[in-house]
């Protein structure tokens, strides 16, 4: 679908509440919400070159050894007082470790929601909501401390590798990360090590 995402600002709402009454409205329709700088976001679905792609995303990550490679689980932050900061469900990621059992209880305790402590690289494949991808959840991702975010940005035809997350202050929506490696969608993508240098030829005609 080519729809923008549905957009509800969130006041002293909780925001797993939130993101379950979006789910519940859709019905028969698959969908995953997000809740990102104060906002519940439900994504436009994904087209088939959207998709495609982060198969082969990764596939590359598991040829390298990254096992821990994944897709479609939602990982929550928590702010320093412990509520809910952002819930995401990012396109592809790799994970520090197997969840354990704590994480697992986690997991059980905020329906559904892993602890974003557990990513050590995050990716993004932005459709027709790229603002998201490129703005507020670049943000998040920073101020969370995910070390790598990938970013396949298919608007702008570029795909960059962000690191070194930056937290100014305690307004989470200031953070950004220093460095950012840009190349043109077919070029590899040098990531740091250990990881490998990504393919993006697979978007370079979506």
């Amino acid at each position: 679908m080519s729809a923008e995402p549905i957009m509800e600002p969130v006041m002293q709402v909780d925001p797993i509440d939130l993101l379950e009454a979006f789910e519940k409205a859709a019905g028969s329709m698959p969908i995953r919400a997000e809740f990102i700088e104060g906002t519940g976001i439900v994504p436009p679905q994904p087209e088939y070159q959207h998709n495609a792609g982060i198969v082969k995303v990764i596939v590359q990550f598991h040829l390298a050894g990254f096992d821990m490679a994944g897709v479609n689980d939602g990982f929550r932050v928590a702010r320093a007082d412990g509520t809910t900061m952002a819930l995401v469900v990012p396109d592809f990621y790799i994970c520090r470790r197997e969840p354990t059992e704590l994480d697992e209880s986690y997991r059980k305790t905020h329906r559904g929601w892993y602890p974003i402590d557990m990513i050590a690289l995050v990716g993004e494949v932005t459709s027709t909501n790229h603002e998201t991808d490129t703005g507020p959840k670049l943000r998040t991702y920073a101020a969370a401390g995910i070390p790598v975010y990938v970013l396949i940005d298919r608007h702008a035809k570029t795909a960059h590798c962000y690191t070194d997350p930056v937290l100014p202050g305690e307004d989470p929506t200031e953070a950004c990360y220093s460095s950012d490696t840009k190349v043109t969608l077919g070029d590899p993508l040098p990531l740091p090590a250990p990881y490998p240098a990504l393919d993006t030829a697979p978007f370079a005609a979506s």
